[in-house]
């Protein structure tokens, strides 16, 4: 097919890479502009522009898809269907329109749960045992288009949004492919109505540790904002960042150190800590953190 992709994170950079080598003709890939990152604050191209950019793809990066202009030139490249995956911009019905075959999505979760921009974050902190990926036919609403196809996963006891959000863009560039190849006998699945929840926008409040909560919260909320924001704490004044936890056993104070292996003390139970980072240093494992930042039963976040 003749294919428009759109993208902008790590997360669609797979997907890209598969509906090329798939033989799909990319017609064009559109990604979010530049923006300045790193010490310099150096426009730097997002990891699909990059990566498109190395397979020799034309790139473009409108800052809206509402002009006229916007959607000339998007029309004009005459694409059987668009992918989109993490794009960015909300796509106008014009857009939708374009292609031959419409827009698909690739969604991670299973929809109708976790509609909206953090499905992934949301998914480990509110404790579900599976999660996946939808294509989704895309319609005006918030991912509300009916499933052409979906695939689940269960979620790792340890596992974190990163890990997961790693097998979850291999899942979506495979599914994608074999939706392509058999477009024209899926049949849509129109979601429900029942069971509909919304991923919001993980914000930076959300990431300090309240030790008062119950350790399976905690281990939830540390596991799911890891890489970013990280969940944090305060101890001797310093912030730590947490990015990887399991449950423990134990119990005490809330914040307290229960043993030298980092278990935390919760309102209930505990969590032993397996990955930190302190502020301004790169993120260490237990062992290699604790070498410079001693920590001994009895101190406290």
């Amino acid at each position: 097919m003749r294919v428009i992709f759109m993208g902008t994170p790590d997360f669609s950079v797979p997907v890209l890479e598969a509906l090329v080598d798939a033989g799909h003709e990319v017609a064009a890939v559109y990604c979010q502009p530049p923006r300045p990152a790193g010490r310099g604050k150096k426009d730097r191209p997002t990891p699909v522009h990059a990566r498109a950019v190395e397979l020799g793809l034309e790139v473009r990066h409108p800052v809206s898809l509402k002009t006229s202009e916007a959607q000339e030139e998007f029309a004009a490249l005459k694409a059987d269907i668009a992918v989109v995956v993490a794009y960015g911009l909300i796509l106008p019905q014009v857009i939708l329109d374009a292609p031959t075959k419409g827009c698909l999505n690739i969604h991670a979760s299973l929809l109708p749960r976790w509609r909206g921009a953090a499905p992934i974050h949301r998914a480990i902190m509110a404790g579900d045992a599976e999660t996946g990926i939808c294509i989704m036919q895309m319609e005006a609403g918030l991912d509300t288009g009916p499933v052409l196809l979906r695939e689940g996963t269960a979620i790792g006891e340890e596992e974190t949004t990163a890990q997961l959000h790693d097998r979850l863009s291999e899942m979506g560039a495979s599914l994608i492919v074999t939706a392509l190849r058999h477009l024209d006998g899926l049949s849509p699945d129109v979601q429900p109505d029942e069971g509909v929840t919304y991923a919001s926008k993980i914000d930076k409040a959300e990431a300090r540790i309240d030790w008062n909560r119950p350790a399976v919260e905690v281990d939830r909320q540390i596991r799911g904002l890891s890489p970013f924001p990280g969940a944090w704490s305060e101890l001797n004044g310093q912030r730590v960042k947490v990015l990887a936890s399991k449950l423990a056993e134990g119990q005490g104070e809330p914040g307290e150190v229960l043993a030298e292996n980092l278990t935390i003390a919760c309102g209930s139970g505990a969590v032993e800590l397996l990955r930190l980072q302190r502020a301004g240093k790169g993120a260490q494992d237990r062992e290699i953190f604790l070498r410079g930042f001693p920590m001994k039963p009895g101190d406290s976040f």
